[in-house]
């Protein structure tokens, strides 16, 4: 694209030098300044009018040199004009097309409302999570900064602009723009569409919390409470918190922590924990299970029955928590 308007450049500053240099000949021809300037354009842009004086030998072959040289260059500067508007154009509509069509194969993906600070943090997380991420934002100036990520520009309130970041098999909807009022349209757009979906709303004042839940949203983040807390938490409880910290960011370390739910048809379900010997088989240790109904169960003991739906909270490395999700998930002894 600067390769292209740098040809433009050259080629409007070669008609420029084309046209004084042909002004000045044909002055010295004897035209006059006006008569001069008119019979160079005209010759220039071939239009074809009769000379304004009669030209003899030295003014026909000056002429020709005019003719070669303007209308050559011309040609050139329109080309190169013509090349970068349409590359542009249509640059972005087959890049438009490629994106749609990207987010039209995407299933259980989570559409992420807003490119500012929160919205990159969450865009950046879930990829690390390995979730496939949509991007919607209105504003053009941060769309434009959007690198990794397919995007849709528009309104994320809008339903046309939901259905295009794939809303009908999206997991779920994230509303992380700057203003309250916009994320509560957002999510009443968003359940709106998808009754089902599971929708994490972004809250700056604490008074818009309950109204977005009423609205539909699941879970209610105000960034800045939940920033003042942590900072809390690292001088009531520094060691516990840098733990949990590492535990759930830091993606070099081998240990982590993972919810697994147990499926219907799974060996633990309708069994206890000591029977299910989780962690001799797994090596995961169970630290809570959360049950639809109940909620929480923390530290779980040994005659804990599992049953299927619930959800394991369980510390581990990779291995021991795949070992833990394989036997959680499939049929066979457990």
């Amino acid at each position: 694209m600067r390769g292209s308007w740098r040809g433009v450049a050259w080629g409007i500053g070669l008609l420029t030098l084309i046209l004084v240099v042909g002004s000045v000949g044909y002055v010295i021809l004897g035209f006059g300044t006006l008569d001069a300037v008119y019979q160079t354009v005209t010759t220039i842009t071939t239009v074809g009018f009769r000379e304004v004086e009669p030209l003899d030998s030295n003014g026909k072959i000056f002429t020709i040199v005019i003719i070669l040289a303007g209308v050559g260059t011309a040609l050139y500067t329109l080309t190169v004009l013509l090349e970068l508007l349409v590359e542009g154009h249509v640059g972005q509509v087959v890049e438009r097309r490629r994106m749609d069509k990207k987010i039209a194969g995407f299933r259980g993906h989570v559409i992420v409302c807003g490119w500012g600070r929160v919205g990159r943090a969450i865009a950046r997380e879930l990829t690390l999570g390995g979730k496939q991420v949509v991007i919607v934002e209105e504003d053009p100036q941060r769309i434009s900064t959007v690198r990794d990520y397919p995007y849709v520009q528009g309104d994320a309130a809008d339903d046309d602009v939901l259905r295009q970041a794939g809303i009908e098999h999206a997991a779920a909807l994230v509303a992380a723009v700057a203003t309250d009022a916009t994320n509560l349209y957002i999510t009443l757009s968003g359940r709106s569409l998808r009754p089902d979906l599971f929708i994490v709303a972004r809250a700056r004042e604490e008074s818009s919390a309950p109204k977005l839940e009423r609205a539909g949203a699941d879970r209610v983040v105000n960034p800045q409470e939940i920033g003042g807390a942590r900072m809390a938490a690292f001088l009531v409880q520094p060691n516990v918190t840098e733990f949990l910290d590492v535990v759930m960011h830091d993606r070099e370390m081998e240990l982590r922590l993972e919810e697994i739910e147990v499926a219907p048809d799974s060996p633990l379900a309708g069994i206890s924990v000591a029977q299910a010997a989780v962690r001799d088989r797994t090596g995961a240790l169970i630290l809570a299970v959360r049950d639809p109904q109940r909620g929480f169960v923390t530290t779980p003991d040994a005659g804990t029955v599992m049953q299927p739906g619930q959800v394991l909270i369980a510390i581990g490395t990779s291995t021991q928590l795949a070992a833990l999700a394989s036997a959680a998930s499939r049929v066979g002894s457990p």
